[in-house]
């Protein structure tokens, strides 16, 4: 790899010769205890919140935001990363090594750090531990509040604010270091139909058009009643995000879409990650009490199988319960839940995910245990182009704004705007189960997202397309082909060979790339069944009283095949009616 170095700096004064005053221990309070003892972090020492709020706003008084502690000198710099000005806490410990959260999903290979070669610690979140929930039931109540969100996504925070703004109080609660979850990683866009944007562009398009395409990617099995939502209240999704700061202005077109429907933020950022800045900052301004650090691992409910609250596994609190009459389940799905994949996807069992690693089904199992209904649990969907022997997506808005995918001998096999599951299976059947996708300067330009993946050194790069087939072992002679047949399509309008409805852009400008793709598991379709007001059914598909779910954590909405920027659309829309009802259901109870 090209990469020789990757720092870190806790302070702007920090040097080898310092981290030697303290004995050599990387943790923060060997550092700072030279300076003012405990008091530099922490209000009172034994009394610290789960979110660590305090803490992280100690380091930043001192040390700034990650925008100052951002070093243009790194090829890689966690603090200009993907996921934002997360907690401090969420790498560097207090009284343990650092440890690279990036490394849960990248691999810095060669890289001669001590923060690299931190060694794992016990977890705070040890398993279910049902004496200690038990306790915390029989002991009752902590608090009260009206709606309680599990879950701080897109679906979440959505859920949240919609519930905040319809005069409820809620508390916002996840088990991770900081919030975003799968949304973060969300790089292609959100569908939407009769938008401005679209108008503007001169797209013409229907919500029926939008329905038709969703079922038929989803093989029919979809719920029609609420394919018919996503579709009718896409638009007002899209201004409740721009209400809210976020810029949605670009266009494209995702698989299984016959017209430009997918929405996302100018410049060629990744919606994902745009998005969740938004919806955190929103949440602040709205008064939302969000808690990190906080595994919700009980729904409880009354004699009557009302929801009356839950408890919480808190990383410094311990277990306790929180009354409440309305639970929004937005907690995602299980994607990187190896053992509930193999169980309900035996064929896809040992594929890696390109999940974040907080999507391991327990809004499922939480809803399970007190006779939730789950619908179509069985399909998960595997994304075509997750980069080979990594974690992480090349994003169909690749595909989309025009690059070409071929298989090792430099052949294309499909359309590249196919479904996912078309496109995977049609991988899956190449002789080595990966295929190249290749693209050309003008694309690496146009999007941003590209050059996030060369500067993770995934890309192969050459002047010509010949030497690029020599560096990819492809045939020279094919590739040559290939690539002057799709020039010859975009020049006519006309794709002879796979019939692909959109060519944005032809492969013509130096230098030329490539990356290796391969199948990786990516969402699960199925999960907890919901009606049209995102109320979870029982067994008998009646609803439990007060328990409402939205996002991936839920079935119904995709069939058996998601569509390319549907989800994103997904935790936005059932979101907000999720929030929404629940404020209304906990209100009324009042």
């Amino acid at each position: 790899m090209k990469i020789k170095y990757l720092s870190i700096f806790i302070c702007s004064i920090l040097t080898a010769s310092s981290w030697a005053a303290t004995d050599n221990k990387n943790d923060l309070a060997s550092f700072h205890k030279s300076i003012d003892g405990c008091k530099t972090c922490h209000a009172t020492p034994n009394k610290v919140s789960d979110s660590e709020t305090f803490e992280n706003q100690q380091c930043k008084s001192c040390h700034g935001d990650y925008a100052k502690l951002a070093n243009p000198k790194l090829e890689i710099d966690p603090h200009s990363s993907h996921l934002g000005d997360i907690n401090c806490t969420s790498c560097h410990k207090g009284h343990e090594q650092p440890k690279l959260y990036c490394n849960e999903c990248h691999s810095f290979e060669g890289l001669d750090m001590p923060f690299n070669k931190a060694k794992a610690k016990e977890p705070w979140d040890k398993g279910w531990d049902n004496e200690a929930i038990n306790k915390a039931i029989a002991a009752g109540p902590k608090e009260t509040t009206d709606v309680i969100v599990v879950g701080a996504g897109s679906a979440g925070f959505n859920a949240a604010i919609a519930a905040k703004k319809a005069g409820a109080n809620v508390i916002l609660l996840d088990k991770a270091p900081f919030s975003g979850g799968n949304s973060m990683l969300a790089a292609g866009g959100y569908n939407a139909v009769g938008t401005v944007q679209q108008k503007d562009h001169k797209v013409e398009d229907k919500i029926e058009w939008f329905v038709e395409d969703t079922m038929k990617g989803g093989r029919y099995a979809n719920d029609p009643k609420l394919v018919q939502i996503l579709a009718e209240q896409s638009a007002d999704g899209i201004k409740w995000l721009e209400s809210l700061g976020a810029n949605m202005d670009d266009l494209k077109r995702s698989g299984g879409a016959r017209v430009d429907r997918t929405h996302r933020p100018s410049g060629g950022l990744s919606v994902g990650p745009h998005i969740i800045d938004v919806l955190r900052k929103a949440s602040v301004n709205e008064g939302v009490d969000t808690r990190l650090n906080s595994k919700v691992v009980k729904l409880v409910i009354d004699e009557d199988q009302k929801i009356v609250g839950v408890v919480v596994h808190g990383k410094h609190s311990g277990h306790y319960m929180v009354a409440a009459k309305s639970v929004v389940l937005a907690t995602g799905g299980y994607g990187f839940n190896k053992e509930m994949v193999a169980f309900y996807r035996p064929t896809f069992k040992g594929m890696t995910s390109s999940n974040n690693i907080t999507s391991t089904g327990d809004g499922i199992e939480l809803a399970k245990a007190i006779g939730a209904s789950m619908t179509d649990i069985d399909w998960v969907q595997a994304h075509p182009t997750v980069g080979k022997d990594s974690r992480i997506l090349i994003s169909e808005t690749v595909r989309g704004v025009g690059a070409i995918m071929v298989n090792k001998d430099g052949n294309r096999f499909i359309s590249e705007l196919t479904t996912r599951d078309k496109a995977s299976d049609a991988i899956l059947k190449q002789p080595e189960q990966y295929a190249w996708l290749v693209f050309d300067n003008e694309l690496y330009k146009k999007a941003k997202m590209v050059q996030g993946y060369d500067h993770l050194n995934m890309l192969e790069k050459a002047n010509t397309v010949s030497e690029l087939a020599k560096i990819t072992g492809m045939k020279e002679n094919a590739l040559e082909k290939t690539i002057s047949n799709y020039n010859r399509y975009f020049k006519q309008g006309k794709d002879e060979d796979f019939a692909r409805e959109q060519m944005p852009l032809p492969l013509e400008k130096a230098p030329f790339y490539a990356v290796k793709v391969a199948p990786g598991i990516h969402h699960t379709m199925g999960g907890v069944a919901i009606d049209t007001k995102a109320e979870v059914l029982n067994i008998q598909s009646k609803p439990l009283v007060g328990l409402f779910a939205a996002g991936e954590v839920t079935g119904g909405v995709h069939g058996y095949n998601r569509l390319g920027g549907n989800a994103v659309a997904d935790t936005v829309i059932f979101g907000k009616i999720a929030g929404t009802n629940a404020a209304k259901h906990a209100l009324n109870q009042k």
